[in-house]
């Protein structure tokens, strides 16, 4: 990746030349035609992204932008700032887009520029920045159009706008995505299909949004949690959990904090506290929450919930610990298809103690079936 450091930091990852190439290859089909469309893509991607950057130096951010594999990306750190700033950072972007699609137009019409190559180059920049410029400017979550119809649905309903703005974009970008299949833009159509799916999974895992998650105390709160634990700081962090629990009530930000206590509980060796906190919110958790989870339901025996979680787990985390553990779980309710199996996948992820495990009594309870003593025999062999 390139990274370059000035007043607004600038990194421009492999995946952007990647698929600025396979756009140029796909458009033109000549090795000049798709250096040609490279240089477009990058100059027109970092102009919209330095009207973010710009906007956002100007009400006091510290921006930065990366360009990634479908465009780019400006983030800014700094204090909150109101919605109608937010506004105008996001909207200058389509904006400068715009500005330079004038610019390439009106540079067509002069008589140097109105002829052979440049005319072909500068009408292709026009083109690409007011396609660009006019896509972008969808409501459909994450384009800026969805971002500003966020910000105007914030103002009007609070925290359920941000819902209302996913509900609208997934219906759109469905739309848009199945109007492009159908005239056989399929990259276009690909796109708006991948940002109809993120709509859903955004709406999925912003359901329990409340108000306590736009409280700037209570993110601090949270960052401080995060922080104290590097540290080591493992009893502060505690305390500063149930504090921040005590005072959202419900919300994203009490269910981080809910998982962070169990991660801390269970390190202070209290396993049952952890499992509770986790027990009842299990469709909402993090990765490795979950995973914690299936830990903790094991060591309580709650063998039906390793069941239900462990596939989960095992794809988040590919150990054999998580497959032995869940085959101890199948082979407790006496389940010998699934107990060989999940035995199996262990081996297969690098379990080298094969014996020792089969030897474990917790495995009696299905120990004379045939096809137990059959992997028995395998691996006693």
């Amino acid at each position: 990746m390139l990274h370059f450091r000035s007043r607004i930091p600038i990194t421009i990852y492999p995946l952007f030349w990647i698929f600025a190439a396979l756009i140029g290859f796909l458009n033109s089909g000549t090795l000049i035609g798709t250096l040609v469309w490279v240089a477009i893509i990058l100059v027109s991607v970092l102009f919209h992204e330095m009207g973010h950057a710009l906007t956002a130096s100007l009400f006091g951010q510290k921006p930065r932008i990366e360009l990634v594999a479908l465009g780019g990306l400006t983030y800014h750190d700094g204090q909150r700032l109101p919605l109608w700033k937010q506004f105008f950072i996001v909207f200058d972007g389509p904006l400068f887009g715009f500005i330079l699609y004038l610019a390439a137009s009106a540079l067509t019409h002069v008589p140097a520029l109105s002829k052979g190559m440049p005319f072909s180059i500068l009408s292709l920049a026009a083109m690409v920045n007011l396609f660009w410029t006019i896509i972008n400017l969808l409501p459909v979550m994450p384009l800026d159009g969805g971002q500003l119809l966020r910000i105007v649905l914030e103002k009007l309903f609070g925290v359920k706008g941000l819902r209302y703005t996913l509900i609208a974009g997934l219906l759109i970008a469905i739309g848009i995505a199945l109007f492009f299949f159908v005239t056989k833009f399929f990259l276009v159509g690909a796109l708006f299909s991948l940002l109809a799916y993120q709509s859903f999974d955004s709406l999925r895992r912003t359901r329990h949004l409340t108000e306590s998650d736009r409280d700037d105390r209570l993110q601090g709160f949270l960052e401080q949690v995060e922080a104290l634990m590097q540290e080591g700081k493992k009893e502060e962090a505690l305390h500063l959990c149930e504090t921040i629990r005590a005072q959202a009530k419900k919300g994203m930000i009490y269910e981080l904090a809910t998982q962070y206590l169990a991660f801390l509980l269970y390190e202070k060796g209290d396993v049952k506290q952890a499992y509770e906190l986790l027990r009842g919110m299990r469709q909402d958790l993090a990765g490795d929450a979950l995973c914690l989870l299936h830990r903790v339901a094991f060591e309580q025996k709650d063998f039906p919930l390793v069941i239900e979680i462990g596939g989960a787990c095992f794809q988040i985390l590919p150990s054999p610990e998580i497959a032995v553990r869940n085959a101890l779980a199948h082979a407790h309710l006496a389940e010998v298809v699934p107990t060989v199996g999940w035995i199996q996948t262990a081996v297969d992820e690098g379990l080298v103690n094969v014996q020792e495990v089969l030897a474990d009594p917790r495995f009696d309870a299905i120990r004379s079936d045939p096809a137990f003593q059959k992997l028995s025999a395998d691996f006693s062999s």
